[in-house]
């Protein structure tokens, strides 16, 4: 199984994301309220993949529980996969409701925000993405009217490193 398929799986994300820290199974089901054979399933899965590794086991009531952790290469490769998946989500969502919106002769309103920054240092991007993370929480608390039966929008942003010019090249 390709790792985007993998990690398509809602359920493998939230595992991925929440093993930033190690846990075992009984506690990732138990803050998740899942059954423990679902989660292992599942971790099963993303440790053949290399996607989280074993970090410590321990006896606990007469069993052996696996304490698992995300591995050091996946952080990055788990983001690039989301980006990967968002932009198709993007792409087939904005397609059908065009389509849709084209069928019954009306507009379609949506909004493309898209520039290019630089960053001198690794932690630049980090310290930027948290910024503008919060920047948009304020806003979007600040506009949103779901209470109000307001039409909820999707807003996606991502981030990854610009293609080189090829204009340029002979």
């Amino acid at each position: 199984m390709s790792d985007a398929r993998l990690t398509a799986s809602p359920l493998r994300r939230q595992l991925l994301d929440r093993l930033r820290q190690p846990a075992s199974a009984t506690q990732l089901a138990a803050e998740l309220g899942l059954g423990r054979q679902r989660v292992n399933y599942h971790l099963r899965l993303l440790e053949q993949a290399g996607m989280v590794e074993l970090v410590e086991e321990r006896r606990r009531r007469g069993c052996v529980e696996r304490v698992m952790q995300v591995t050091s290469t996946t952080s990055d490769r788990h983001a690039a996969e989301r980006l990967i998946i968002a932009a198709s989500d993007i792409v087939r969502d904005v397609g059908r409701m065009q389509e849709a919106a084209g069928r019954t002769n009306s507009r379609l309103l949506t909004f493309t925000v898209e520039t290019e920054v630089s960053f001198a240092e690794p932690d630049d991007l980090r310290r930027f993405s948290e910024a503008l993370a919060s920047a948009i929480g304020q806003l979007a608390s600040q506009f949103n009217t779901s209470a109000a039966g307001g039409r909820p929008y999707r807003l996606v942003t991502g981030a990854y490193p610009a293609p080189h010019d090829r204009r340029n090249q002979p």
